[in-house]
């Protein structure tokens, strides 16, 4: 039995939607399109992308299938996650444990945190300084959803001075599951039983004290898994 290959206008035809998805993804890695952003319409993406209507249908459908677009009946398409690792990661963590979810960001804020005071520079410890003061003054704010951003971006900012590039990607598709972790311990209110300072986290990374870092990312994480 012989195997023949895909006729030519086919080849053609899959290379054209690889290469719209390659450019619909170029929209979303660099904010064109923000997380939450509804993208242009189907005819709109026709005439900007200069190609037919069913390569944009294909192109945007396996943006779907991975998990970076969503399409809402009567709404449109909508951006839900920034590459599609973030989505697998997303519909993974939506059908997971939160004792699951604690762990693995231990995972990540221990070694994140051991790396930082190992490899800190100034520049990121004046971020981290900015972080910790968002975060006091998000938590004095009594808003929950501030807060839950506030502390997030304070624990990006650690893995950011770890300067693994590879960590700092794997972190950020776990960002969702970072704020559910932490809206839930919150149970709705900031109440002075659930707060947990990280002043002295920021501290050990200051001090290059990378077993003491370590230790009160660990401790951090133990006291959320307990809450």
């Amino acid at each position: 039995m012989t195997l023949t290959s895909p006729s030519a206008p086919a080849q053609r035809r899959q290379t054209l939607v690889r290469q719209v998805i390659e450019q619909l993804r170029e929209q979303i890695s660099t904010g064109e399109w923000a997380l939450g952003a509804k993208i242009p319409t189907e005819p709109q993406l026709v005439e900007a992308l200069g190609v037919g209507r069913n390569t944009v249908r294909e192109a945007v459908r396996a943006l779907v299938h991975a998990g970076v677009l969503e399409c809402r009946q009567g709404s449109g398409t909508y951006v839900i996650s920034t590459d599609e690792l973030s989505g697998v990661v997303a519909r993974r963590l939506a059908a997971a444990e939160m004792a699951d979810a604690v762990e693995v960001r231990r995972a990540f804020e221990v070694e994140a945190a051991r790396l930082a005071a190992l490899r800190r520079t100034p520049e990121d410890l004046a971020a981290l300084d900015a972080a910790l003061r968002d975060r006091e003054a998000a938590w004095a704010s009594g808003r929950v959803a501030d807060f839950v951003e506030a502390d997030a971006a304070l624990h990006t900012v650690i893995v950011a001075a770890a300067h693994n590039a590879m960590l700092a990607e794997l972190y950020a598709s776990f960002g969702a599951a970072l704020r559910a972790s932490l809206t839930e311990a919150m149970r709705g209110a900031l109440r002075p039983d659930r707060y947990v300072a990280h002043g002295e986290l920021v501290e050990a990374i200051r001090a290059g004290d990378p077993a003491r870092a370590a230790h009160e990312a660990g401790a951090f994480l133990e006291t959320l898994q307990g809450a």
